[in-house]
């Protein structure tokens, strides 16, 4: 059941936003409302990726060495020790295994375990059922080896195959992996309504087999009806959330995290009755392999070309393109292999699109596509280049402002892997019977507090926007227990957007949340007026 907390009337100074509604100045002494959401219970939505992590060899799998001079070869009757072996993922790196002993009682068996990182531990064979934890410092997968001793006498062996639920991140450089309109991954024919797109991701590109999840950016273009597409792992069923939203004859991208399925597809449904066009580009990719892991950040603005922010000031000419510093800069350090962003185009002069990529010569892909003086924003998750630096180009004729945001990177020494979940949804305002109301935040728990969870992959959609205006995502700096508790402070919303939208429209952005210290996660309506707001979930980022 939906639970909304009124929070006291207060005046809060905003910091300008990436593209503020006309008005819009931070005026203080509005009224603002806070709206409570259920607790997000990863735990449950995350079941199927443990679940996929579990491995088992039997106790009729033990091997015994030869057995020269023992009771057996006396014609005995000894008994062989075995041990029977049951593996689970119980988080992004840790395992447990179940142990069950068979042995003589009148022998004393001890059991070396080797966890297959270099680690090892030992127990006695006795009880008969033990269980033990390990967690690994890196995603992966692991041949765990259980060796049964007799004093220093090497009785029999068993061992199973485990992988972590984690998944680390390995960039790509930009490169287009479909394209319906020239025949680029699928026949050169649109996709007809209700119909589906299959994205070849595994052995495609150089990307190799095994890989778990992609990062994607996907158009929708040349659409002749309303709808929206879903993207999903093929083989897995068609889920109810949404990716993209789109009208007739509108171009929208979006960044997708999405899931590949065992034969290495991913699939785009089009949810609407009319056919249109897919694009969708790679940037990366998730695997078992150890990689890089994700650093969620606080929102901080890098590139403000409408102050000289990060780059020249003024538009970003027609055709131009720019470089600007990543490392070093809102907490992005040396080691980063790749960054998170945000990326809003602001009072462009013609339509175009926007490429940001790692430098050299600039690819043939998009980030973002806009109209003329249509602010727009899209995430993007782009490797960094050897300098240091990423290029943005502005594929339009004519000049427009650049604003990025960083939210995040990937590192070798980052802790977090990517769990990857089905998609779900987690509020829907228009389900409430009123939308949130302008200068207003909903706020939500994660996971129960868990702080090995420290970020959320979510597609944030504004539907029926009674003005122009911009949402903030950003942690909470209150506990759960403040909000319910009623001692919690004002937040203060991050200088950063996550999407832009005007009067009646819908938009869509893949938000790559942070939880910050409490595991609560703030979404700003950042406009005077109120707007219904869909939040889906598709993936967390967790340490252990």
């Amino acid at each position: 059941m939906l639970s909304t907390a009124a929070i006291v009337a207060a005046g809060v100074g905003l910091v300008p936003g990436v593209a503020n509604a006309t008005g819009q100045d931070g005026a203080k002494g509005t009224d603002h409302r806070g709206v409570s959401v259920p607790d997000l219970d990863l735990s449950k939505i995350a079941a199927k990726a443990y679940k996929e992590g579990t491995a088992s060899s039997p106790a009729s799998k033990t091997v015994h060495p030869a057995a020269k001079g023992s009771k057996q070869a006396a014609g005995a009757a000894a008994v062989e020790p075995t041990v029977d072996l049951q593996a689970e993922t119980i988080s992004a790196h840790a395992i447990q295994l179940a142990l069950t002993f068979t042995t003589d009682p009148n022998e004393s068996i001890t059991s070396l375990i080797e966890w297959g990182d270099g680690t090892t531990s030992s127990t006695p064979a006795y009880p008969t059922a033990q269980t033990l934890d390990h967690t690994y410092a890196k995603a992966g997968v692991y041949t765990v080896k259980v060796s049964l001793l007799e004093g220093t006498t090497l009785r029999g062996t068993n061992q199973v195959v485990v992988q972590t639920a984690g998944n680390e991140f390995t960039p790509h450089a930009p490169t287009r992996l479909l394209d319906t309109r020239a025949g680029i991954g699928a026949a050169a024919k649109k996709v007809p309504a209700f119909g589906t797109a299959r994205i070849k991701v595994a052995g495609a590109a150089q990307i190799p087999a095994g890989v778990t999840a992609v990062a994607l950016n996907v158009t929708v273009t040349n659409p002749s009806k309303d709808g929206h597409v879903r993207v999903y792992a093929e083989g897995g069923e068609v889920p109810t959330t949404s990716n993209v939203n789109y009208t007739p004859g509108q171009t929208v991208p979006n960044m997708v995290i999405a899931s590949v399925g065992q034969n290495g597809y991913v699939d785009i449904y089009n949810h609407g009755a009319g056919e249109l066009d897919l694009i969708a580009d790679v940037t990366g990719y998730f695997s078992k392999s150890a990689a890089s892991g994700y650093t969620s950040l606080n929102p901080s603005r890098i590139v403000d070309t409408r102050e000289g922010l990060g780059t020249g000031q003024g538009k970003v000419a027609g055709y131009g393109n720019f470089s600007t510093q990543v490392h070093g800069r809102g907490g992005v350090p040396a080691s980063a292999k790749a960054v998170a962003l945000n990326v809003t185009v602001h009072e462009p002069n013609m339509e175009g699109h926007l490429t940001v990529y790692p430098g050299g010569a600039a690819p043939t892909s998009s980030n973002l596509n806009f109209s003329q003086g249509q602010t727009i924003a899209n995430s993007v998750i782009v490797p960094i280049g050897p300098d240091g630096k990423i290029s943005i180009r502005n594929g339009a004729g004519a000049g427009t402002h650049v604003i990025v945001d960083v939210v995040g990177y990937y590192s070798p020494e980052s802790e977090s892997a990517l769990i990857r979940t089905a998609p779900s949804r987690w509020f829907d305002t228009r389900e409430w019977g009123s939308p949130l109301e302008g200068r207003s935040y909903i706020y939500g728990r994660v996971a129960g507090g868990d702080t090995n969870v420290t970020a959320l992959v979510t597609n944030a959609t504004v539907t029926n926007p009674e003005g122009t205006g911009f949402l903030t995502v950003s942690p909470d700096p209150n506990s759960w227990a403040a909000y319910e508790g009623g001692w919690e402070t004002w937040p203060t919303p991050p200088n950063s957007s996550n999407l832009n939208w005007t009067y009646r429209k819908t938009v869509p952005n893949l938000v790559q949340a942070s939880s910050g210290v409490n595991n609560v996660i703030d979404f700003w309506n950042m406009s005077y007026q109120p707007t219904d707001l869909l939040v889906d979930t598709f993936a967390f980022y967790a340490k252990n």
